[in-house]
């Protein structure tokens, strides 16, 4: 049985004293919010902190306030807000589709959006990983997915990540420093092993949803059981349309990356032009042509390169049929 290691736990009530705490633990300390994934990697020694700071008995990052959203909202109260469900389907969906219903009434929004990247090599116990060397991430100096490469490829396997960076989100962050206000797509580094622009001692207090006028977005995910797994692939597409012409448009894949990738070249693809089968073909050929799976997660590598295309089909088929 995997055990926890020793850790002084905290629990403060408002975010100065959390990042008091945090200053006072430096590097030994870390936050956590629902521990879903903080928690099974302390037991396998991939994050090894003597000081756990909680930040779920914080209230601002439990509020709801027009469409800004606290980062301790759990994936299942935002999947099944009324409110959520109506103007961001994508962003419920997505929620709703994060592991099992146990672990989504633990994990929280700012968990998922800065979970940790995964692979084969290293989602391993700490005995298995000492049996190789370890892995570049953690305690070694080789990435097993790609012997000679000059960094660790483990994958995004967020599944509100994608969604928040197709339509346009932008995320609340409070350091020592004071606050700052980032785009979604620039918290992410396509790197596995520094994959946030986050610094750790910042806390992700909340995330700002564009007004809910004139776009929609869908996100479709692929995995091996239609429960519990990760992300192999996840897809989130966003358009803007007025009449029948797409104005603009994002395309966003997770789970292929050590960030959600947004493909600039399948967004292109759509604008200027109606949503129909040509510009969702060659949509899909975009996104196909850049995705390069590697050995860090399940199936085939050439099978998971070929639903790419496919998936980003389905996802823009699905936005074609809601306008009818």
């Amino acid at each position: 049985m995997l055990r926890l290691p020793s850790f002084k736990y905290l629990q403060p009530k408002t975010l100065k004293e959390a990042l008091a705490m945090k200053a006072d633990a430096g590097p030994d300390g870390m936050y956590v919010a629902g521990g879903t994934d903080l928690y099974p990697n302390m037991k396998r020694r991939h994050q090894e902190p003597r000081t756990v700071i909680s930040l779920m008995a914080i209230p601002e990052l439990k509020r709801l306030e027009g469409w800004n959203v606290g980062t301790c909202v759990t994936l299942t109260e935002l999947s099944n807000l009324p409110t959520f469900q109506h103007s961001y389907p994508a962003v419920a969906h997505a929620a709703a589709l994060v592991s099992t219903p146990l672990l989504r009434n633990m994990g929280t929004l700012g968990g998922n959006l800065c979970l940790d990247t995964r692979c084969n090599y290293y989602d391993q116990t700490y005995e298995w990983r000492k049996a190789i060397d370890f892995c570049m991430k953690k305690d070694g100096h080789i990435c097993w997915v790609a012997p000679s490469s000059p960094r660790c490829w483990a994958v995004s396997s967020s599944d509100v990540a994608p969604v928040a960076v197709a339509i346009g989100a932008e995320f609340l962050l409070v350091g020592p420093q004071g606050e700052r206000v980032i785009p979604a797509g620039r918290f992410y580094h396509n790197d596995g092993i520094n994959y946030l622009t986050k610094q750790p001692d910042e806390i992700l207090v909340e995330v700002r949803l564009p007004a809910p006028d004139g776009w929609d977005a869908v996100y479709h995910k692929l995995r091996r059981r239609g429960s519990f797994d990760f992300p192999v692939l996840g897809v989130a597409a966003w358009v803007r349309r007025e009449g029948g012409r797409v104005t603009d448009a994002r395309i966003v894949l997770g789970g292929v990356a050590s960030w959600p990738q947004e493909i600039p070249e399948a967004a292109a693809a759509l604008r200027d032009g109606e949503l129909g089968d040509d510009a969702i073909a060659a949509a899909a050929a975009a996104a196909y042509r850049p995705a390069k799976p590697l050995d860090n997660t399940d199936f085939d590598l050439s099978w998971r390169k070929q639903m790419t295309r496919v998936y980003v089909k389905a996802a823009l088929e699905e936005l074609r049929q809601r306008r009818g």
